[in-house]
């Protein structure tokens, strides 16, 4: 969803307001995606915040004062959330930047697309996680899906809507990620969000890619930044370690993987001739963001499931600031080599990983290769 320019300074303190206000406005879904973090199913579970207590979560989140976070609408599926243009309504009247992000379906017809507009969304995020039919389609569980989405993405760009691709990075993946990035291009979309996965939820049962190949994406995601789109990843904070390399000059890894990738991405667009567009605010699961589930319950961030209290008992400005774990966070207050590492502030590490990998949500990224000059105590951890 559209956040700050990747090179300007942040003017909003995250330790007051999160720049990013997830709500998963219900479970329900037509899709069975591999990675799912929710397990999605096709109905609303029990417990689903009422229209009601979604208006006053929209207060909430005016509650934190301009500028008004940006609150993404996301599920599940969101279409599938029967007052769901009332709640956009809602936001867009109290002057709340609102996205959405819903699954290709039956849902997401012309007219669906017209309303989007007409209402007011800024932005629009879409899944594509292969550049091949049997790719995509394996990974979201719906023959014939891939020939769905790359229509509905055009669709949405020339409606004028801020369009973004998400995409998670697996091994099923790995090689075709050159190729999306040319999909990503063709359809006119604006972002392109490179998920890293966390074993949360269905994710459990996807093999993830190696920390020497997250370094080699990250690389790649850097030289796909400067073809007119702005890359972005969520769950992989080194990136912007790996961008602050690339601008002070330093080379990228000539290993087989990356000099494949990126000989393929300049095969498919060319020699980059745009400037630099990688997304590097210093966020992370808790600082910037902030995820309410469908029942109200927060979380630092929807692949990080640590309940911190309820929308319907304490108000979301009050747990966002003054929860001891979400202050932990934003201070870099970790263990391992996360916490003696020199880019703490600028990366972070994953906190939902170290949380997955450890049970210690102030861990170390156990998908980040680099080996911080800093020597880790003996205690914390290797």
């Amino acid at each position: 969803m559209p956040r700050p320019s990747p090179t300007a300074p942040s003017k909003v303190s995250f330790d007051q307001r999160p720049m990013l206000v997830f709500w998963e406005v219900t479970r329900a879904c037509q899709l069975a995606c591999k990675h799912c973090r929710a397990n999605a199913m096709a109905g609303a579970l029990p417990g689903e915040l009422t229209h009601e207590e979604g208006l006053d979560l929209i207060d909430q989140v005016a509650g934190f004062g301009r500028p008004y976070p940006i609150l993404v609408l996301t599920g599940g599926d969101c279409l599938l959330r029967p007052d769901i243009w009332e709640l956009v309504a809602a936001a867009r009247a109290r002057g709340i930047p609102t996205a959405l992000s819903p699954s290709v379906t039956p849902q997401l017809t012309p007219e669906t697309v017209t309303r989007m507009v007409e209402a007011g969304v800024n932005a629009v995020s879409i899944s594509l996680d292969g550049a091949r039919a049997q790719t995509h389609d394996g990974v979201r569980g719906i023959p014939g899906h891939f020939a769905e989405t790359l229509p509905a993405l055009r669709a949405l760009s020339e409606a004028g809507l801020t369009v973004q691709v998400n995409t998670t990075v697996m091994s099923a993946n790995l090689d075709e990620l050159a190729d999306v990035a040319r999909l990503v291009k063709d359809a006119g979309a604006h972002i392109w969000e490179v998920f890293f996965l966390v074993h949360v939820g269905r994710g459990v049962a996807e093999g993830a890619i190696t920390p020497e190949q997250h370094e080699e994406v990250c690389h790649l995601l850097y030289d796909a930044s400067q073809y007119g789109f702005v890359v972005r990843t969520v769950e992989a904070p080194f990136f912007r370690r790996v961008v602050a390399w690339r601008e002070e000059g330093r080379p990228a890894p000539q290993t087989p993987i990356y000099r494949r990738l990126a000989a393929r991405l300049t095969e498919l667009l060319g020699e980059p001739a745009a400037r630099v567009r990688a997304q590097t605010a210093r966020t992370r699961d808790g600082k910037g963001l902030v995820f309410v589930a469908y029942d109200g319950e927060v979380t630092p961030a929807g692949f990080l499931p640590l309940p911190l209290g309820s929308v319907t008992e304490q108000p979301l400005a009050q747990l966002y600031r003054d929860t001891p774990l979400l202050q932990d966070i934003r201070a870099a207050r970790f263990t391992g080599r996360c916490g003696v590492c020199e880019y703490a502030d600028l990366c972070g590490g994953s906190r939902a990983r170290a949380y997955a990998a450890s049970g210690d949500p102030l861990g170390e990224d156990p998908a980040c290769s680099y080996q911080p000059a800093g020597r880790v105590p003996a205690s914390v951890g290797g």
